[in-house]
């Protein structure tokens, strides 16, 4: 399983280089005034590099705060994943990923992909954002699958737990309790390599902008998006029980894949145009990507698991009070979504 893992963790390293450097030759093949700099006050080379400096620093540490408390919560006795303000918690953070896929990314994708610095045809007579946020759902669900097939047949488990929707509840085996714990690794890992995607690409945004004020209300904002995004994850990555190792590398690697991702942004940012042509279709494309896989793991993998599970399901006040946490952790992305 530890090998797997690693292979896994690779894979996705891989496929985050690969990702930036497809992004990287974004250099504007568009109209006159795209592609370029509009001529405003805030517009600062000199001042925004150290913003940026800075922009790294504190995002990286609340990257780190935000994935990092999970993990360390696990030595709390009273937010042991067993007890119901785990639950709570966990699906405050499902919401917090719900809101980061609808309220972040594919209205992003969506600006982007209908951009008047974009040819009318075909990129405004079809829904591009909307078509690969359900294609990459639909992707996930397979991924998702034979991922958790594949886990269970390495670890010799016949039976893979369903995600919970159905009205028979029996006390877990051990068989049970092993392929639902394959079954938090999987989503662990998926969701891991779509939040990692994402980052990356609000990162390399930041980073290439020479706004200053567009890079002074981004900072606070996205340390708290990244922390919030931190807790969904570092709440995953602990009820998938890795190895110390494992789970520091899954943290490791979202903690700085924004900060990388504005350092990638600064040395490109003498070809890089945020609405340059190509930038726009790459990054939209992607962000659409990303959104259909954020939004199928906060449905499906995360939240309905946890309501249509045994312990919700025999307690309709606990349900009440996961849907008010769910609730605000929509809400509190969506605030956000005014600033970044």
């Amino acid at each position: 399983m530890a090998s797997t893992s690693t292979v896994f963790m690779k894979t996705i390293f891989i496929v985050l280089v690969f990702v930036s450097f497809t992004i990287s030759p974004a250099i504007s093949t568009a109209p006159e005034n795209c592609g370029i700099e509009s001529a405003n006050l805030c517009i600062n080379k000199a001042k925004a590099l150290p913003l940026k400096i800075i922009a790294i620093a504190t995002i990286l540490v609340a990257s780190m705060i935000g994935v990092g408390a999970p993990l360390f919560s696990s030595n709390v006795p009273f937010l042991q994943p067993d007890r119901n303000i785990f639950t709570i918690v966990k699906c405050f953070a499902s919401g917090i990923i719900l809101g980061t896929g609808f309220m972040h990314v594919l209205p992003d994708s969506f600006a982007m992909l209908s951009s008047q610095c974009l040819e009318e045809n075909p990129w405004h007579k079809f829904p591009f954002s909307g078509f690969l946020a359900m294609l990459s759902g639909l992707i996930t669900l397979v991924i998702d699958s034979m991922a958790t097939s594949i886990y269970a047949s390495n670890n010799n488990t016949d039976e893979i737990v369903p995600h919970g929707h159905g009205n028979d509840f029996t006390f877990p085996t051990k068989d049970e309790d092993s392929a639902q714990l394959l079954r938090y690794r999987v989503i662990a890992m998926v969701l891991e390599l779509g939040i990692i995607v994402h980052s990356v690409v609000i990162g390399l945004s930041l980073g290439a902008t020479n706004d200053t004020c567009t890079i002074k209300s981004l900072i606070t904002a996205l340390c708290f998006h990244q922390m919030f995004e931190g807790i969904g994850l570092g709440g995953c990555i602990l009820q998938a029980e890795y190895t110390n190792m494992s789970k520091f590398l899954m943290a490791f690697f979202f903690a700085i894949t924004t900060p990388f991702g504005i350092a990638l942004g600064i040395g490109l940012s003498t070809i890089y145009r945020n609405n340059s042509h190509t930038a726009l279709i790459t990054v939209g494309l992607f962000n659409a990507c990303s959104a259909g896989l954020l939004i199928y793991m906060a449905l499906v993998d995360l939240l309905a698991a946890d309501f249509m599970g045994a312990k919700l399901q025999g307690s309709v006040k606990m349900q009440i009070k996961c849907f008010i946490a769910a609730l605000l952790g929509c809400g509190s992305m969506s605030v956000i979504a005014k600033w970044a």
